[in-house]
């Protein structure tokens, strides 16, 4: 997939893929409805990291984590 155009479909893919990777219980909360393009380079950003590893600490989840859900709060 090509994610170097922000649309829609490519913030969908990515909100999923770190969902799927973060094995995020609380993944229906974060829907990729709930962010703008406006996020797409931060959401990348969050994307590109969590693509990078294969695992992750308790703490490093809960800082992903968060940094969706700050994303998710400034609509």
């Amino acid at each position: 997939m090509n994610l170097d155009t922000a649309t829609e479909e490519n913030i969908s893919f990515m909100i999923e893929a770190i969902k799927t990777k973060l094995r995020m219980a609380s993944g229906a909360a974060m829907q990729s409805s709930n962010f703008k393009l406006e996020q797409y380079e931060d959401i990348r950003d969050l994307y590109e990291v969590v693509a990078s590893k294969n695992n992750f600490s308790i703490s490093e989840v809960e800082a992903l984590v968060s940094e969706l859900g700050k994303l998710r709060q400034r609509n």
